[in-house]
């Protein structure tokens, strides 16, 4: 027997504007938001994952759920449509049903707690707690949830419809059009008995009602600006993509709105100098696995692609749900015999350092990273102490998570990041910018933050812009590259004087988001990326002369992510990475692959000098950050779990410094010896 509850959430009526983030500000430098707001500190660690299917955290955000709820963190999805399709829950080999949207939702929904429920260690066929929430005045929910062991897992499904009555897509129809209102599906044996309906201003607030009840420390989103994608509309059609882009634009759409929630979260929440919400974010590609290389080997690909054997089901499982035992045709071996190849890969919207790590003048360390989408310093207690200060808030959002960072031959610190410079629907500005925050002297304060603008700036390509990749040159000048919207680098270089060049493509082919840099013995500045089939390389001819491409490295296997690079002392630049789908490292020198050391894992790998040789870190097959020093390896097996986009940093002495961000949205920091 299914049993009825009510769960009142925060109320949901907010003013349009309040997720109206402001036009990047050209002549005016001043921070928008100012600085120095109280920050909300030491919660309890909670996963909310915003999508817009059931199945898109399976295929886009595993294995990091999996090793989420493996840490105990607790979990909320929220689903934004019914996932109903045409209604035809596709058995394959079998005749074609009847459409019955009502069951297939239904379907999915169990598919969904089959999965949960293996992913806890739990039989299928466990049984959750099935209610309805009452999401303010006008919105209801069901929600189911399963708790085991202290670990706990809720499904919230608001269920909109995939279409409207015109056939056009539900979800983005609703964020392009703040006059339509889309209506909702009821499953098969849900406890909700009628439909409903929201507006674009309905599902913001629900969004946004839902994360002040909640109060998640993770937010996990998918791809809000994905890919442009040059598609013949046959191929466009038979790859389920939006006219143009690397994505379903259901995906697209689900994103936006849960990064309009985040943003007017913080803003109701900062009003009148309230706190911060201490929470960060996580952004995953979508169909854009589809296009290019691989980046999960066959160990951590194999345990992904199980956990969506029971979303699939069988029509002969006898799970209890009479209108159906999972999305058939997702069962199986299908994940990964499917071209499509979307299980294959698990990619970061942002990827890169998510914490920069500093040397402070006292000695102590410092740690920025991007929290309650601004950026926030952490401040060890005492040099040593590997214990952090509390945050203090530096302001300069919404931001994107992903951070970089340079540091003048003076000393002072210059901080980039990527900032949702506007975000609306219905025509409104949807637009991106570089920004950084400069010091005012080694160790002092911040001036303000500064608008760089973006290589594309057409109205639809700023949206494409990549995370920011800096480097200080020997000659004083800093570089800064992003990856543009036709894929590419651009860049923009700052003298010593402080004047910044406008931006500059640099050329080259396609690469994918996450650069890497490094200045060689003879100081010279190099770039590299991780394209279609090979590292793409830029460098100068001479110091101090404009970066050009190079000939790609096809002598060395092709990249599942950037490299990172060191100078090596013959003048070269060592690349470390892995290949696509593979786990070992592969060590490349002047475009040659050569031998390596044994750091088998997967993800992208970093790199520092030292005197006994390169220290790597990365992650295991099982997801534990590891350090390879002076041929000993390390692994983190204590403190919270790791995010993506540690970073690493070697002291005066040479003992290394691993420092990033847990689920609960805190620094860690990690010195094995």
């Amino acid at each position: 027997m299914r049993r009825r509850t009510v769960v009142t959430m925060a109320a949901t009526g907010a003013a349009l504007g309040a997720c109206s983030v402001p036009a990047p500000r050209r002549t005016d430098p001043a921070p928008d938001p100012a600085p120095g707001q109280p920050i909300s500190t030491g919660r309890r660690a909670l996963l909310m994952q915003i999508l817009a299917h059931p199945d898109d955290d399976l295929y886009f955000m595993n294995p990091d759920t999996r090793l989420a709820l493996d840490a105990g963190t607790p979990l909320v999805c929220v689903y934004l449509t019914a996932g109903e399709a045409d209604g035809v829950n596709k058995i394959p080999g079998r005749p074609r049903p009847a459409p019955d949207k009502g069951a297939y939702s239904s379907a999915r929904h169990q598919g969904l707690r089959q999965a949960y429920a293996a992913l806890l260690g739990l039989r299928p066929f466990t049984p959750w707690e099935v209610s309805v929430a009452e999401l303010g005045p006008d919105h209801r929910a069901e929600v189911n949830v399963l708790a085991a062991d202290g670990r706990r897992v809720e499904l919230i499904f608001l269920n909109t419809a995939m279409h409207t009555g015109r056939h056009r897509l539900g979800l983005p129809s609703l964020w392009q059009d703040r006059r339509l209102v889309l209506r909702t599906v009821v499953a098969d044996g849900s406890p909700l008995r009628r439909a409903g309906s929201y507006t674009y201003d309905g599902l913001v607030g629900v969004l946004t009602g839902l994360m002040e009840s909640y109060r998640p420390t993770v937010v996990h989103t998918l791809d809000p600006d994905p890919d442009i994608q040059h598609s013949t509309e046959a191929v466009r059609r038979r790859d389920s993509e939006q006219p143009g882009y690397s994505d379903h634009a259901d995906h697209t759409a689900a994103a936006c709105f849960a990064w309009a929630a985040m943003i007017r979260w913080v803003a109701r929440a900062t009003a009148d100098g309230g706190r911060i919400p201490g929470f960060v974010t996580v952004a995953y590609r979508g169909y854009y696995n589809r296009h290019w290389p691989k980046n999960l080997p066959q160990g951590v690909l194999a345990r992904k692609a199980a956990h969506l054997v029971p979303y699939g089901g069988s029509p002969d499982w006898d799970c209890g749900n009479p209108s159906g035992c999972g999305d058939y045709n997702v069962g199986g071996d299908r994940p990964l015999t499917n071209r499509k190849g979307w299980v294959r890969s698990t990619h970061h919207r942002y990827p890169g350092t998510r914490t920069v790590l500093t040397a402070e003048p006292d000695g102590r360390l410092a740690a920025y990273a991007v929290l309650g989408l601004r950026v926030v310093r952490w401040q060890e207690t005492g040099p040593g102490s590997a214990a952090w200060g509390p945050p203090h808030d530096l302001g300069g959002g919404p931001l994107a998570p992903a951070l970089g960072s340079a540091t003048t031959r003076d000393g002072r610190l210059l901080l980039f990041g990527l900032r949702f410079a506007a975000l609306g629907g219905h025509g409104a500005d949807n637009e991106r910018e570089i920004v950084v925050l400069e010091q005012s002297a080694p160790g002092r304060g911040f001036r303000p933050w500064r608008g760089l603008g973006s290589p594309s700036p057409g109205r639809d390509e700023v949206r494409r812009t990549g995370v920011p990749v800096a480097v200080a040159a020997p000659d004083g000048q800093i570089h800064l590259f992003v990856r543009d919207a036709e894929k590419g680098v651009s860049t923009r270089v700052r003298d010593g004087a402080g004047r910044w060049s406008a931006w500059r493509d640099m050329g080259g082919g396609e690469v994918q988001d996450g650069l890497h840099t490094a200045v060689d013995e003879g100081g010279r500045v190099h770039v590299f990326g991780a394209g279609h089939h090979a590292v793409h390389h830029w460098t100068q001819d001479t110091p101090s002369a404009g970066l050009t491409a190079r000939t790609q490295l096809t002598a060395a296997p092709v990249p599942a992510h950037a490299p990172a690079a060191l100078p090596a002392p013959d003048g070269s630049v060592s690349l470390y990475y892995r290949a696509a789908a593979g786990s070992g490292l592969t060590t490349a020198r002047a475009g040659t692959a050569v031998p390596g050391a044994r750091f088998d894992g997967y993800g992208p790998v970093d790199a520092a000098p030292s005197p006994r040789g390169p220290v790597l870190l990365g992650r295991t097959a099982e997801g534990l950050v590891q350090l390879l020093m002076g041929g000993g390896l390390h692994v983190r097996t204590d403190g919270p779990a790791a995010l993506d986009g540690a970073s690493l940093r070697l002291g005066p002495d040479g003992r290394p410094s691993v420092a990033g961000l847990g689920p609960d949205a805190a620094p860690w920091m990690w010195r094995p010896r």
